[in-house]
């Protein structure tokens, strides 16, 4: 009888690898995914966005309400009635109330839509491109004002001029906006890699006082 051949040894895929904190690979795990200098989460801009269109629709419904309650005011000195006063006060109130609450919906929903747009196109620009720089900056806020633009009611016309003039007004004005923000965010780097060898020798030296203590303090104890 022919001896039967041995059985083809299995071959194990080889493992991903990724830095532990001493700079050493370890194997068996993923390498962590590190973000792009100078970038920010989407979700937070987004948030940050929304309130910050929250704020500024109410407070400019609320400063263009002045004028309107002037006119409440003029209308209750001209009445003595105390409860037409009072029905004029209450619905001055309501109105002014219900413009501001809309007011700053209108204006967290706009900015929110446009900061979540933005920041979109420019994390989708640097995960095609694989880099991050300031043309990725100046192509989301030019596609961002071109997109409003388009959204914006009006004839073919005026929105094929709209889109136009928003692309060309987000490029310029992102482009030089984005070229302080990475060289801003690269000078805060180069301070925070250049201040931490004094923190780890700070460390060590704080470190090793507090071992001299302790082995001070067991030498006093065993005599």
């Amino acid at each position: 009888m022919a001896a039967s051949a041995p059985p083809p040894a299995a071959t194990n895929p080889p493992a991903s690898t990724a830095p532990t904190e001493d700079g050493e690979v370890e194997e068996g795990a993923t390498p962590p995914r590190t973000s792009a200098l100078g970038t920010a989460n989407w979700g937070t801009a987004t948030l940050v966005g929304v309130f910050a269109g929250l704020l500024y629709g109410g407070s400019k419904e609320a400063s263009a309400s002045v004028s309107k309650d002037a006119e409440v005011m003029l209308k209750m000195g001209s009445t003595t009635d105390k409860r037409e006063q009072y029905r004029l006060m209450r619905d001055a109130m309501e109105k002014r109330f219900i413009r501001v609450a809309k007011g700053s919906l209108v204006g967290g929903v706009r900015l929110g839509m446009f900061t979540a747009t933005f920041f979109g196109i420019q994390n989708l620009l640097i995960e095609k491109r694989g880099v991050h720089d300031v043309f990725n900056i100046a192509g989301a806020g030019s596609a961002t004002a071109a997109a409003f633009g388009l959204i914006l009611p009006g004839s073919p016309m005026w929105r094929a001029r709209n889109v136009l003039v928003g692309s060309a007004l987000g490029a310029g004005v992102c482009f030089p906006l984005g070229w302080i923000q990475l060289k801003l965010a690269e000078k805060a780097n180069l301070e925070m890699a250049s201040s931490k060898p004094t923190d780890l020798v700070e460390e060590q030296g704080n470190q090793s006082g507090v071992g001299a203590a302790i082995e001070r303090l067991g030498r006093s104890l065993k005599k």
